[in-house]
């Protein structure tokens, strides 16, 4: 990009990347030195293949939640009602696979009912994330109290359908998705593992190679020269509410998949760690920075570190106190940041 007298200049978006590469290097330092420190402390059990195979699957659920939250946060946003979409979205594809008796059902093939079931699920987190956008877009709600809201409604959703009681019942075919492995001989890769590294691929070619990525990145920055530059700023937040609610559902229907359960108490609390993912990852509360692999890599760390707790024999109790520092200390240092480039 030329200046006004006719000298290159850096651009932006360049500028932007060579930032979140330094970001990403960073995260992969802490990581392996967090690895590395529990590898000491607690011996061979963490370096173990059982332990790692265990803790990248765990993680990879917030991981998948947190690429979706990856997008409302670079836009600026927010959104508090994941963790309720995890839960409504698998309650309603734990219904329609086990409990719904209608005429259309009867004699359909199970692993086409799984499919149907999965798909349904999807579209009600989608439908929740476009309705959070409307909210924000339409009547102009700051994205915390419109989650907020539908976070409420999520929830008792959840809890009026199913009563309070758990939906089991479930076919082998469903729980494929959150129990089983892909792979040929000794090289076994659990399915939630694989489905999060294609969804992160997905939306990191989404973010980085796209009109409409470039666009979310634009409204963060600053979203009134977004729309005098001709960013369909509105269109563009409705959509990425809708992904986000989408990977929430995704999230929890494979959770719901892998316990073999649909419960309405599902994802309470997750949308902190996926948030508390997407801020260690590299991303800014401020809008406008922010990439897949760091949140990725965010949500790794997350995990390790819960890990590395429980290996270590520390409470419960302690664990949720430990989490909320890292959280702190993390949207601390984002504000630090922020204020210096100030």
């Amino acid at each position: 990009m030329k200046t006004a007298n006719g000298t290159e200049s850096k651009g932006a978006p360049s500028f932007i990347r060579r930032v979140q590469q330094v970001s990403v290097f960073n995260i992969v330092l802490i990581l392996a030195g967090m690895c590395l420190l529990l590898s000491i402390a607690v011996g061979g059990k963490f370096l173990s293949a059982t332990n790692i195979t265990s803790v990248v699957r765990q993680f990879s659920f917030y991981a998948i939640m947190a690429t979706g939250m990856l997008l409302a946060i670079i836009t600026g946003g927010i959104d508090l009602s994941s963790g309720s979409v995890f839960a409504f979205s698998s309650i309603i594809t734990c219904l329609f696979i086990a409990k719904w008796d209608i005429p259309l059902l009867t004699g359909m093939p199970v692993l086409l009912r799984v499919i149907l079931g999965v798909l349904l699920g999807m579209l009600s987190g989608a439908a929740f994330g476009y309705l959070n956008g409307a909210l924000i877009t339409l009547l102009k709600l700051p994205p915390f109290i419109a989650t907020l809201g539908t976070m409420s409604i999520a929830r008792g959703l959840s809890y009026g359908i199913t009563g309070g009681y758990p939906i089991g019942s479930l076919p082998d075919q469903f729980k494929f998705i959150g129990l089983g492995t892909i792979g040929a001989g000794s090289v076994q890769i659990p399915t939630p593992i694989i489905l999060m590294v294609v969804l992160a691929l997905l939306f990191s070619f989404f973010l980085r190679k796209t009109i409409l990525g470039r666009w979310v990145y634009a409204i963060g920055g600053n979203e009134e020269a977004a729309r005098i530059a001709g960013v369909r700023v509105d269109r563009t937040k409705r959509i990425v509410y809708a992904l986000c609610g989408l990977m929430s559902s995704i999230a929890g229907i494979a959770t719901a998949a892998r316990l073999g359960v649909g419960q309405s108490t599902a994802g309470q609390g997750y949308e902190m760690d996926a948030i508390a993912a997407v801020i260690i990852g590299g991303a800014s509360v401020n809008g406008g920075v922010g990439t897949v692999l760091g949140s990725v890599l965010g949500a790794a760390i997350m995990g390790v570190l819960r890990n590395g707790l429980v290996l270590l024999n520390v409470s419960a109790y302690w664990q949720q106190a430990v989490l909320g520092v890292v959280i702190v200390v993390a949207v601390s240092f984002d504000k630090l940041q922020h204020d210096r480039k100030k």
